[in-house]
């Protein structure tokens, strides 16, 4: 035996080769021994059999009801082409989750059942429900909406719909999230829904006008929130209350939170809350929210909260809900083509967009561009890839200045703000994005310099090239717009020629925000402008003043002085 061993070694000292391949042979098939004893024997996972592991885990949201399964196991009994769904969810179904077998996988109808099965049991899971019709008009679902033409996925919506606390999510043209907590319309067809979604094409993502909807089953009923409502203020009583809110129950232990929360499941936007009596409605011409109250007129004290205001029967106290209003969320491109094209003027980082925003919501019709921007498309401005003399549009954003250019336009909406706002938002959107901020080293560095030094110019020759070459300029300014929408919005709309209708316009004002406000919690702890910086943009200020006070318009705002 020692000398069969000895001649063993001196072969591999020869044949060094052969022996680290008969090592490697060796290793392989002691790992696959060791593989298929790890997963022979193993039993099928079912509905109640977890993991007692539950954790945040890094990386992961903690949602106060989240319980996550540890281990492979589970998720290798998932269907290979079901829905993805959300890990805060947990399912009352006891039946052990097994994989699909067999079918036409090709054909729409075969896919819908087969996911259908196995999206009713998975574990951990949102449930998923069926297709239902949907309406541009009235809306299935009426709570929060979104739109990503690029990147909508299953589980983003439902995401952020229970983020939000709702139970139903649905989507729709394979790009549109709608959430609410009632379902307001017929089911239908499965084969109806069969459109794949934008940023997940092995998932199907409702049709056109067809809605596939989740119920968001959270695991504890305590959990249950409906997000945080928004205070409007206080306000008196309206004339005939019973029509401008017409939904009431009485509360005897009334606190905010329980006359938000009957509000929200009713599906209305507006809590009122009258001391022991709860109302909910719409803002309408009989209750417009614009003539606010001195607080203190409604500092009575909640039955059921002792440090809440719960208003009087005089004086209402007025939330705003999680249901959102869709009397003005319908947009459409302009059945007849546009007789003249009207330019919606600014210069960049003026609140272009946020215009647009509100023109599409307050006129019911896509506004179109000059440009074209994949992410304001992305986000629901469908007219963003019509040629801007498609006609199909209500008005072109643009920000192009000169004779030719201006002339191009029948009439415009110059949009003016601040430049000392515009040049910044202009800097962040930039370096950062439509909704990001520039890095600090964009800031400190050569950029800003050079950047003021180029667009300061621009700002104030933008504004008087329109003032001289358009031919039916209406001046908003940014400022105005915010302080008094209403208004405003109203002006605007009727240069487009479009009859303002009160009510769609007061639902503008509770959707007002949309998908670009850029979000104030990265303010610079510093001043960026030079006194070198300020000096010359104030002598563009003065120039605009002078320019519009030529014309009998108001000068600039009050707010731009002084610096």
């Amino acid at each position: 035996m020692a000398k069969f061993l000895v001649k063993l070694q001196r072969y591999f000292r020869r044949k060094p080769v052969r022996f680290f391949t008969l090592l490697a042979l060796y290793l392989a098939a002691g790992s696959l021994v060791f593989l298929h004893s790890g997963f022979a024997g193993e039993s099928t996972v079912t509905g109640n059999q977890r993991s007692t592991g539950t954790g945040e885990g890094p990386g992961l949201p903690y949602l106060g009801v989240m319980q996550l399964s540890r281990g492979f196991k589970a998720a290798a009994t998932v269907p290979e082409r079901g829905r993805r769904h959300g890990p805060w969810f947990k399912s009352t179904s006891k039946e052990p989750v097994e994989r699909s077998k067999g079918g036409d996988y090709g054909s729409t109808r075969s896919r819908a059942i087969r996911s259908r099965s196995g999206r009713e049991k998975e574990e951990d899971r949102a449930r998923y429900i069926g297709c239902y019709v949907d309406n541009t008009r009235r809306r299935t679902l009426r709570g929060m909406s979104f739109f990503d033409y690029k990147k909508m996925t299953v589980f983003r919506c439902q995401d952020n719909c229970a983020e939000r606390g709702y139970l139903y999510a649905g989507l729709e043209f394979g790009a549109e999230c709608y959430c609410g907590h009632k379902i307001q319309a017929s089911n239908t067809s499965e084969s109806e829904c069969n459109m794949e979604c934008k940023g997940e094409r092995s998932n199907t993502c409702g049709g056109v006008n067809r809605l596939s909807v989740y119920r968001l089953e959270l695991a504890q009923e305590s959990a249950r929130r409906y997000g945080s409502a928004v205070f409007r203020g206080c306000f008196r009583q309206p004339d005939n209350v019973s029509i401008a809110l017409p939904i009431s129950q009485l509360m005897l232990n009334m606190s905010v939170d329980k006359c938000v929360d009957f509000c929200t499941e009713k599906e209305y936007p507006l809590s009122a809350l009258a001391g022991t009596l709860c109302r909910c409605g719409f803002p309408t011409t009989l209750f417009t929210l614009h003539e606010r109250e001195d607080e203190q007129l409604c500092a009575q004290r909640c039955a059921g909260e002792e440090f809440e205001s719960c208003g009087t029967s005089e004086y209402l106290l007025v939330y705003q809900t999680q249901v959102q209003d869709n009397r003005c969320m319908d947009r459409r491109f302009l059945p007849t083509r546009a007789k003249q094209l009207v330019a919606l003027a600014s210069f960049p980082g003026a609140g272009n967009t946020w215009a647009r925003h509100l023109i599409e919501l307050a006129t019911g019709f896509y506004t179109g561009s000059y440009y074209f921007d994949g992410s304001l498309y992305n986000k629901g401005f469908k007219g963003e890839r019509d040629h801007w003399r498609s006609g199909r549009t209500i008005c072109i954003k643009t920000h192009e200045s000169g004779q030719k250019e201006i002339e191009s336009f029948d009439s415009a909406i110059l949009l003016i703000r601040n430049p000392y706002k515009a040049l910044m938002a202009e800097f962040n959107r930039k370096y950062g994005g439509h909704i990001g901020f520039a890095a600090h080293a964009h800031w400190k560095g050569k950029d800003w310099p050079e950047f003021v030094a180029n667009y300061a110019p621009w700002w104030a020759t933008h504004t008087l090239d329109w003032l001289r070459y358009g031919k039916k300029v209406l001046v908003v300014h940014f400022e105005d717009l915010k302080r008094d929408l209403f208004v405003q919005l109203q002006r605007m709309v009727g240069l487009l020629g479009i009859a303002a209708c009160e009510d769609r316009l007061l639902c503008v004002e509770g959707q007002k925000d949309g998908n670009f406000k850029r979000s104030g919690l990265r303010k610079l702890e510093y001043d960026p402008y030079t006194p070198e910086m300020r000096k010359t943009i104030s002598g563009y200020i003065r120039t605009v003043d002078a320019a519009l006070k030529l014309r009998n318009l108001s000068g600039v705002p009050d707010d731009y002085y002084p610096r």
